[in-house]
């Protein structure tokens, strides 16, 4: 039975079912493609040789103009797959001010700039201006760069919304729109932009949507605004990915603190990730002052402080990036091949997300989960679902176990930050509030805050029990 948008309905004239397009079949190199000498050439220069399987399949249909829809594993190659067909088929032409030619929506500011960063060569080949539109930047000059004319804008949907409400964008003249990662933006609360920028590009334009999963809100965005689209599935989950191990660690209470620092400490970049703010900025000042060369990343932070701290990570000069959730997405780092979850995550998607971070682009990488006996069962029920069968493992700190599965190794103890790592050597087996659930560190140090506030009150009690007798 044909879709309804598959039915012409017009003039009055009765239904006839449109026949599907014919889909082109995938390609062995990128030299079969229809794409631009600038392109190629770039592609030659830049060490690029064979398409990966996402691309393959999807570069012949996105180049003749066909909607796409791609489900991939973040690190699959899409951003390619999209963005090659979007720059091929903008080329030649040249926008007016505040009017675009091309957008590429997506979740976070971090995935804005890796996208950007990735196609940069290929546009400034075929002429091409480019811009991010992202929050935590200066709108202003933003807004400067969209009054100069863009061909193509990568942008988050609420600085997008903002500068449209603003008048100092317009989305008319877009004929082509990329939906990146679109799972994520609907999970963060961003439907209502979403639609809202689909609504003001132009009817007949090409759109690309590209999602991990394809639940509810996504699979909306997939019927209301892709006419018969190319369906592309490569690499559906973590647990596809045969170049990927996954761990789950089994530590006592009071020897958490222990493991994770001796795993920062191994020789190696590694990315942690806690699920909060306070938590990333207390282990991130321990390990520091362990002698271990970390930072964090967090929602906290300005824009170009997370620039800063990624762009360091990725050129080695810090080992250890300790992260909220903010970096589980758009965060591409070459040789990346350990990643551990201090606290696990507690939604089958972040844990996909968090993995990906490594194991990509045909990489390797393990994915290691510390859990207390408690979280087991919670844990098993989250990996399933994930598709995904792990090792377990008990381990302790200093155990040679925990070192041939993730290269824990003992640190330096020679503090970074000019402060004495004395004070911490004695609790390093002491439970740290500051890993766990949200809940549970939002606990952590309330004892306290509680007991200062009710000895405040009590001071204030007999002050004013003075004062009524005159005293």
């Amino acid at each position: 039975m044909n879709h309804p948008d598959h039915l012409d309905t017009s003039h009055g004239a009765p239904a006839q079912p449109v026949p599907p397009t014919p889909t082109l079949p995938p390609v062995g190199s990128f030299a079969d493609l229809a794409l631009p000498a600038e392109v190629l050439r770039t592609l030659t220069e830049r060490g690029v040789r064979e398409p990966f399987p996402i691309q393959a399949a999807t570069l012949p249909n996105a180049l003749a103009g066909r909607d796409v829809l791609g489900r991939g594993r973040t690190g699959s190659g899409k951003t390619l797959a999209f963005g090659l067909p979007l720059l091929a088929r903008t080329a030649g032409r040249r926008a007016e001010p505040k009017q675009p030619l091309a957008l590429i929506l997506v979740p976070t500011r971090e995935l804005a700039q890796q996208v950007t960063e990735a196609l940069a060569p290929y546009a400034d080949a075929l002429r091409l201006r480019m811009t991010a539109i992202v929050g935590g930047m200066s709108i202003g000059r933003q807004a400067a760069a969209l009054r100069d004319g863009a061909e193509v804008i990568v942008a988050t949907p609420g600085r997008l919304h903002d500068l449209i409400e603003r008048k100092a964008c317009g989305l008319g003249r877009v004929r082509i729109t990329v939906l990146d990662e679109a799972d994520q933006m609907c999970d963060m609360g961003f439907l209502p932009q979403v639609t809202g920028a689909l609504d003001q590009v132009h009817r007949d334009g090409q759109r690309m949507l590209f999602s991990a999963t394809l639940d509810r809100d996504v699979d909306h965005l997939v019927r209301r605004y892709l006419h018969d689209p190319v369906v592309h599935s490569v690499d559906p989950s973590a647990g596809a990915v045969t170049t990927m191990d996954h761990h789950v660690l089994v530590v006592h209470g009071p020897d958490r603190y222990a493991v994770a620092t001796e795993i920062a400490a191994r020789d190696g970049r590694v990315l942690l990730f806690l699920d909060t703010k306070h938590a990333v900025d207390q282990l991130t000042r321990h390990l520091r002052a362990s002698g271990v060369d970390a930072a964090a990343l967090h929602s906290g932070k300005s824009q170009p402080q997370r620039t800063r701290t990624l762009a360091q990570f990725k050129n080695g000069q810090i080992t250890v990036l300790v992260a909220t959730n903010v970096a589980a997405r758009g965060l591409h780092v070459d040789d990346l091949d350990l990643v551990v979850n201090v606290d696990p995550p507690t939604d089958p998607k972040d844990y996909v997300h968090r993995a990906g971070r490594t194991a990509r682009a045909g990489g390797s990488g393990r994915v290691v989960t510390l859990v207390l006996t408690g979280q087991r069962r919670e844990m098993s029920r989250l990996m399933a679902e994930a598709g995904i069968e792990p090792t377990t493992t008990r381990v302790r700190s200093g155990e040679a176990e925990l070192s041939r599965i993730t290269g824990a190794k003992a640190p330096s103890g020679a503090a970074l930050d000019g402060k004495s790592a004395a004070r911490r050597e004695k609790n390093t087996h002491t439970p740290f509030r500051g890993l766990g659930t949200s809940k549970d560190a939002s606990r952590a140090g309330g004892g306290k805050s509680r007991k200062a506030a009710e000895a405040r009150k009590l001071a204030e009690a007999r002050k004013a029990a003075r004062v009524r007798r005159g005293g």
